[in-house]
């Protein structure tokens, strides 16, 4: 649910956040109904689901040394942070060892986890982070905290709803890691280039947010993978 203007953080009570605050506190009645879609068909996913995320486990743990899951601090809706569940795609330590995102021909990444990636079947354990409402179907995709301390102050408008599995941003830019390619700073890259062409269109979809909205994106989404 939407907190009142005065109970936001500090640095989110600003003129730029205020036009989507507003948009925002139009729809508290859509803002509702979306919170009871994502419980009710998260659940519903996992348990349909089980088999495959079953077998997805399988597969991680014959491949390579270390845990089914991989849990990153992440930020949600006012800033709080979370842990965002995924499968395991990459080597253990591998945040150690490389960038904050992932290129093309990144070498810490496994050969299940290649595929998982492209299909986006790592996302699916974030079904529990849905039902724990730590995010949604739809929204921002959450980032870590290194890139949130570089947001603009615009940018913190997407911190008013939860972070989001897909969204327009996310279909848009599906193929982020060959557009990093072999760049030697890769954070750098993604801060100057990647995120704020990305903001765009998170902060577009808060303006035009309804569930009716939201719910065309994920079937997107579902079509993007498939083709």
């Amino acid at each position: 649910m939407l907190r009142k203007w005065d109970n936001l953080p500090r640095y989110m009570q600003t003129e730029a956040v205020s036009i989507y605050y507003e948009s925002l506190r139009k729809k508290k009645a859509q803002l509702a109904l979306k919170r009871s879609f994502d419980f009710i068909a998260a659940t519903a996913m996992i348990i349909i689901l089980f088999p495959v995320m079953l077998l997805i486990s399988i597969l991680i743990i014959t491949d390579s040394k270390g845990s089914i899951f991989f849990c990153q601090e992440r930020i949600t809706q006012y800033g709080r942070k979370f842990c965002i569940y995924k499968f395991r795609t990459m080597v253990v330590n591998a945040e150690r060892i490389g960038a904050h995102v992932t290129a093309q021909c990144d070498n810490r990444v496994t050969k299940i986890g290649r595929i998982l990636r492209k299909y986006r079947l790592d996302e699916l354990p974030q079904l529990i982070n849905i039902i724990l409402g730590d995010m949604s179907f739809c929204g921002t995709r959450p980032e870590s905290t290194y890139f949130v301390k570089k947001y603009t102050p615009e940018m913190f408008a997407t911190l008013l709803l939860p972070a989001g599995v897909t969204s327009e941003a996310s279909i848009l830019f599906k193929d982020e890691d060959e557009l990093l390619g072999d760049i030697s700073d890769l954070d750098q890259m993604y801060v100057e280039q990647i995120l704020p062409k990305k903001m765009e269109y998170n902060l577009e979809s808060i303006l035009h947010f309804s569930l009716i909205r939201d719910i065309k994106t994920m079937i997107r989404t579902i079509l993007v993978i498939i083709r």
